[in-house]
């Protein structure tokens, strides 16, 4: 039985990838921070009992700030490929906490890499190493983008997600590592966090389709982005593991949608008229702005076959019904006198 490691096995992506390689007979270990609450509700269905027999799913305590531990999971998961998905990964937080972004995203990926060379060489065994890319590392870069293209990053995320791309490289260079960047354009899902532009309107679509809400605040609406679904990208990162040599990987589909056309395939799936709820709200502009990526996928559809099986409107729908469900369950609730907790005034 083949065993990965997952770091961010909690995120969104984690949890995708999880489902995954558990689907394919792995055995999965993940990295999950210490919480005074739980924070695993996105891979709990998962979980089993570890006094069960045939547990194919183990968490493990640990932070990307702790090199230390991070060597002691190793040693205990003895994984043969390693996700590492774990990151502040938001990015206009990353201008309000940009050393601990670097922290985590950059430095963090460095002590995993040192870590893993350091357990290989004591063990004798091959782990191969996925490190998650951005097309925030992109920015201004002239679209559409692909592996040639310069990096020209915009905010503290994107640099630091730049920074761990080229330590996964020259580690690989420099001590024979099968290491791969997979440089993922933005993908979404039902499991979004709620404070992610595309997650936030269709929570707020379903809320005020509810009548739980009256407005929705944004900033740049003329932003565009190339959106993917979440699971279909993790099965390129599971692709770019089994290949014969470690390479780099765009992935993306290839096309290009504002956060307006994301509003109006939304709101419309309900029948509203975005103009009518949504207003702009300076606060939640970057101090500096990325107004176009697109991704271009050749390369991976070429040499991996990978393709999208999601489209954009499918996406958007799979979205609005979900969080259609959780305003329906919020206001059943608060009929009944609860309330539910929603964070839709944060950040964009």
């Amino acid at each position: 039985m083949r065993k990965a490691l997952i770091s961010g096995i909690t995120g969104q992506d984690g949890s995708y990838l999880a489902e995954l390689l558990v689907d394919k007979g792995y055995e999965v270990h993940g990295i999950i921070r210490r919480a005074s609450s739980f924070n695993t509700d996105r891979i709990d269905h998962l979980y089993q009992d570890p006094h069960d027999q045939g547990v194919r799913l183990f968490l493990h305590y640990g932070d990307l700030a702790d090199g230390t531990g991070l060597r002691r999971i190793l040693e205990k998961a003895q994984p043969d490929e390693f996700y590492n998905l774990g990151a502040q990964s938001h990015v206009k937080i990353s201008f309000e906490q940009p050393e601990y972004t670097a922290d985590i995203v950059c430095t963090g990926t460095l002590r995993l890499l040192e870590a893993l060379r350091d357990y290989m060489a004591i063990s004798g065994k091959e782990v191969r190493f996925y490190q998650a890319g951005s097309s925030e590392m992109f920015g201004v870069a002239p679209a559409p983008q692909n592996e040639m293209t310069p990096f020209k990053p915009r905010s503290p995320y994107a640099v630091s997600k730049v920074a761990a791309h080229q330590f996964a490289v020259n580690y690989r260079e420099a001590y024979g590592m099968f290491i791969v960047n997979g440089i993922l354009f933005n993908h979404e899902s039902p499991r979004r966090g709620e404070t992610f532009v595309t997650r936030k309107i269709t929570r707020a679509v379903g809320r005020i389709k509810m009548g739980l809400q009256k407005k929705l605040y944004l900033g740049n609406l003329d932003a565009l982005r190339d959106w993917g679904y979440a699971g279909d990208y993790v099965e390129a990162m599971w692709l770019m593991l089994q290949q014969p040599a470690a390479e780099d990987y765009v992935v993306a589909t290839g096309e290009a949608h504002s956060v307006r056309d994301f509003l109006e395939a939304a709101f419309g799936q309900v029948g509203l008229n975005w103009a009518e709820y949504v207003e702009t709200d300076p606060r939640y502009f970057r101090p500096t702005e990325v107004d176009y990526l697109l991704g271009d996928p050749a390369k991976i559809k070429e040499r991996l076959g990978w393709r999208p099986h999601t489209t954009f409107q499918e996406l958007v729908e799979m979205m609005v019904a979900h969080d259609m469900e959780l305003a329906a369950q919020e206001r059943t609730l608060r009929n009944a006198g609860h309330t539910m907790a929603f964070r839709g005034s944060a950040s964009e």
